[in-house]
This record gives C-alpha cells, structure tokens and sequence, in this order.
C-alpha cells in the first residue's frame, strides 16, 4: 500500500570503528515483521562471527507508528536498541529497520561509550538513506472495450497514475491505481468515455 509518509528508499550499509570495534549498520525498508525477520537472518548469514546483531524498527506513520520495537542482543539494556530507536524517531522515516552488527575490539566502551557508538553508527547511516514518500492511491477496476485502452493509458500518463494490472477477454479488464487527489476526475473520464469502473475500497 502506497504511504504518504518517508520511507527509506531501499538498503544502505555504513561501517565506523571505535577503539577497535567495528560497528557496520544497516538500514533497510520493512512493512511487516516478516520482513524484519528475514533481514535480520540475512544478517546473521552475513556475520556469523560478529559478537551482537542489535536492532530497532518502526512500522507505521512517523510519530504514531503502529509497531515499534528494539534489542539490544546482549550489550548492557538500554545501550543498543534503545539509542537506535531514537535515532530513528528522530529522523521522520516510518518502515524502517536500522541493524548494528559489532566485532568487539578488546576495548570495552563503558555505558555511555555504547549509547554513543549505537546511536552514532544508526544516525551514519540514517543520513545517507534516500528517502521516498509513495502516494496514497486509490484502485479501480475498469472494464472497458479494446478502443479505449490508448485513452485510458494516455489519461494515466499525464495524470500520475498507472495501469496495475490488465486482462483481456471479450473485452479489457483493467487494476488503475489514481492517486487519491485525482480520484474524482478518473470518475469523470470514465463517465465521459461510458467506462464500467468501481472503486475497490467501496466493495463489490
């Protein structure tokens, strides 16, 4: 589903060493706790040998995300995951995972130390995520004789929207996705051009 919020617009890694640690962190785009799992997995695949894998996620609208949360894998509470949420909170990004995998370097930190490193090793890579805000768009399905599917595409074309999905039988079948601030004037292209739509998030 399209989000009007940020989100990171895809995976970015960024190492840092303090006082021979090294803290690689990872920012990847997550919908669903699924997802998180699977990118955790990938790290531990990735680094079977790193001493902590800690993490922290928000899922939902920045400010009222609807799933938080964070583990610190091992480092004193507090230390870890908590240091990467905030940093993520900070930021005004929504569906995003931030993972922090340590090979310790023989010098303990202290608590502090860690808190810093944590949250320093999210905000490097927090900063250099591109960023996205999809659009809510709203779906429609559009039943239509084989003559006005180049109108409907090219009213897709200049108006934001896009063609999802497309059958034909004895007539075309169409999945538009409108940008909701455009709905009502799809509307009134279909009605202009006799089109057998229904919105979707209106039922059947």
């Amino acid at each position: 589903m399209a989000k009007d919020y940020p989100i990171p617009a895809g995976f970015l890694e960024r190492e840092t060493e303090i006082k021979k640690s090294r803290f690689i962190a990872r920012v990847a785009p997550v919908g669903s706790r699924d997802e998180v799992h699977q990118w955790l997995e990938q790290a531990h695949r990735d680094h079977p040998d790193a001493r902590h894998i800690c993490w922290a996620y928000q899922i939902g609208r920045p400010g009222s995300a609807a799933e938080a949360a964070m583990n610190d894998d091992g480092e004193p509470s507090g230390t870890a995951g908590k240091p990467i949420l905030n940093v993520i909170q900070h930021k005004d990004m929504g569906d995003v995972l931030v993972m922090v995998i340590r090979y310790f370097g023989g010098i303990k930190l202290g608590a502090g130390g860690l808190v810093r490193a944590y949250a320093g090793a999210a905000e490097s890579v927090l900063a250099e995520v591109g960023r996205v805000v999809q659009q809510p768009v709203e779906a429609v399905r559009v039943i239509l004789p084989f003559a006005a599917e180049q109108p409907l595409r090219h009213w897709c074309g200049v108006h934001g929207a896009a063609v999802a999905d497309i059958t034909y039988g004895t007539a075309v079948t169409a999945r538009v996705e409108v940008p909701l601030d455009q709905a009502q004037v799809f509307a009134a292209f279909c009605d202009a051009q006799k089109l057998d739509y229904r919105f979707e998030s209106q039922g059947t």
